[in-house]
């Protein structure tokens, strides 16, 4: 469980959650990533995430962790045939300052750690967000990885 672990998001996953939180700047958004885990014996562990599946942009949705759950089967049944399944959550706060995790980001991480021990939480940075639109800044948008590894 110790052991370090890399995440190499795709561009497809990248651009998608990007563009989740560019259309709802006034909201918060999140969604979940799908991946697999990549040959476990190297060091560091490697998670492939390679989709992403935004769920919802609405301030009242995110506290309802039954939707969420109900999302996290859906997604699973749907992308398990491809041998991929939920890797990651990601979280965009509605205000652009606003660096913190919120609780329901944590539980629905959780969710996704006890099916996959590798999981985390991505937390986007809206004002990198706002200046990679106007061509300023070119840096990774995801503010902080929350990881349980």
């Amino acid at each position: 469980m110790g052991a370090e672990c890399q995440y190499e998001l795709a561009q497809a996953a990248y651009v998608k959650l990007a563009l989740h939180a560019l259309k709802h700047p006034a909201a918060a958004v999140n969604g979940l990533l799908v991946g697999r885990l990549l040959d476990g014996a190297s060091s560091p562990v490697v998670v492939a995430v390679v989709d992403a599946v935004p769920l919802s942009h609405c301030p009242h949705h995110l506290p309802l962790l039954p939707t969420h759950e109900l999302a996290l089967n859906l997604v699973e049944d749907h992308f398990g045939a491809q041998g991929l399944t939920v890797v990651c959550y990601y979280h965009a706060n509605a205000l652009r300052d606003d660096a913190d995790l919120p609780a329901v980001a944590k539980r629905v991480g959780d969710h996704i750690f006890r099916n996959f021990p590798r999981a985390a939480v991505l937390l986007l940075n809206n004002n990198k967000l706002e200046e990679a639109v106007k061509g300023k800044n070119r840096e990774p948008v995801i503010w902080c990885a929350w990881t349980w590894v």
